[in-house]
């Protein structure tokens, strides 16, 4: 082989060598931008649900008061109707109270 062949072949050859280098490199960046993207990604959606979650809670409170209150109000609408429907049956026989 000519010398000019040779060092040709040497130099495509170290070429090959840095490229493929770089490229395993690059490879290796990629696969490490992934998995903090994904974490970062599983973060931000723990946070998403922890907030849904305190969202839910502060309504289910919200309709338990509401019943609760509701619950009083259709106690003494409840009992205000039985004390007019036992006083109106007593005035009707005429016992008086």
């Amino acid at each position: 082989m000519k010398r000019g062949t040779i060092f040709a072949m040497l130099f495509a050859c170290a070429a090959l060598a840095t490229f493929a280098g770089n490229a395993s490199a690059q490879q290796g960046s990629a696969k490490q931008e992934i998995k903090h993207d994904a974490k970062a990604a599983g973060k931000d959606i723990g946070h998403g649900a922890v907030a849904v979650g305190h969202a839910t809670k502060h309504v289910a409170i919200k309709i338990g008061h509401g019943a609760k209150e509701a619950g009083h109000g259709i106690a003494h609408g409840a009992r205000e109707g039985w004390d007019a429907t036992k006083h109106a049956v007593k005035h009707v026989f005429q016992h008086d109270d």
